[in-house]
């Protein structure tokens, strides 16, 4: 069973431990990507050697973040370290091999399943980056421009700009000490935030366009089928936060996205909701899971399976509508 620990133990930990391996999350997001990248840069800044995982699933937005700390071939760590990541069904593909080896795992998800020799879990931060920021203070009292610039994506990312309902007073006031350590704020809001491609207008416009809505309008239930994304001419880096569109709408108290992954029987699901539901009590019913108002899970079935085992479900979340 894994041992919990506090932040105070978690950076003794690091401060007696040398050749760290650190594993980001499939289909990796901003957080995942920046929290590792920001450990890697915060203890090599303490002569330690550490270096990431490359992750195959990485999108040409985030790869710059973390690409000078990819592992080199025949690197063989001591210690591997997992950011952000709740289950090992959530590792890379070439993660596998060290699901039984994980040393210490960084998370922020109440799903957790305590799969690490050691977990240091705070469910209360927005982002795992306010994780990240703590611990390295911690280590070292101070923070660099560089892993300032990887912990405001995380942060940024994870909040949707700081818009989304998980934010909170510390998640701003890290924020702000991130720009003042030299976090280069304006570029990245304008990058990661202001910035769209044709494909992702076009992907925008056919998921408004054929939104559905259940429960007396409650619910909104976005599809993103590959025909789709083909047709878009769209990336992954395209599909970036897609999820958060249907909840966006007025009097929608949870916004669901299907998406086709690799086939017409492979699919996922995100669920983002208010505060009047649960998104991990929802996802959790599929063998899922996440956080109170943003959660997810994959299943093996089409996309008209998926959104009829989904709407039968939600019948007991929205009982009277």
């Amino acid at each position: 069973m894994s041992k919990l620990i506090t932040i105070e133990e978690t950076a003794q930990w690091l401060k007696e431990r040398d050749n760290f391996l650190i594993l980001t999350h499939r289909r990796p997001d901003g957080d995942t990507i920046g929290c590792a990248g920001a450990l890697a840069q915060g203890l090599r800044e303490q002569q330690k050697t550490a270096y990431i995982l490359d992750n195959p699933e990485i999108t040409p937005r985030y790869a710059g973040f973390v690409e000078e700390y990819t592992a080199p071939g025949g690197y063989e760590p001591e210690h591997i370290i997992t950011i952000d990541t709740a289950s090992p069904d959530l590792f890379p593909k070439n993660g596998g091999k060290y699901i039984k080896t994980i040393s210490l795992c960084i998370d922020h998800h109440p799903s957790n399943t305590f799969y690490a020799e050691y977990t240091f879990l705070d469910g209360t931060t927005a982002s795992c980056g306010e994780n990240i920021y703590d611990l390295l203070i911690h280590m070292t009292g101070k923070i660099s421009p560089r892993t300032a610039e990887c912990l405001y994506v995380a942060l940024s990312t994870d909040t949707g700009c700081f818009a989304f309902a998980n934010t909170t007073a510390n998640t701003l006031r890290i924020a702000s000490l991130l720009i003042d350590a030299g976090a280069p704020h304006r570029t990245l809001n304008k990058n990661l935030f202001r910035t769209k491609t044709l494909g992702r207008l076009r992907i925008e416009g056919m998921i408004f366009s054929g939104i559905e809505f259940y429960f007396g309008g409650a619910v909104a239930v976005s599809t993103i089928t590959l025909k789709m994304i083909e047709t878009a001419s769209a990336d992954e880096d395209d599909l970036d936060d897609i999820a958060s569109i249907p909840g966006s709408i007025e009097g929608v108290q949870a916004g669901i996205t299907i998406r086709e992954l690799t086939s017409v029987n492979d699919c996922k699901v995100s669920v983002r909701t208010g505060p009047q539901v649960n998104s991990h009590a929802i996802c959790a019913l599929f063998g899922g899971g996440g956080h109170p108002m943003a959660a997810g899970y994959s299943l093996d079935i089409s996309v008209d399976e998926t959104k009829a085992a989904l709407l039968e479900a939600l019948k007991n979340f929205f009982p009277e509508a």
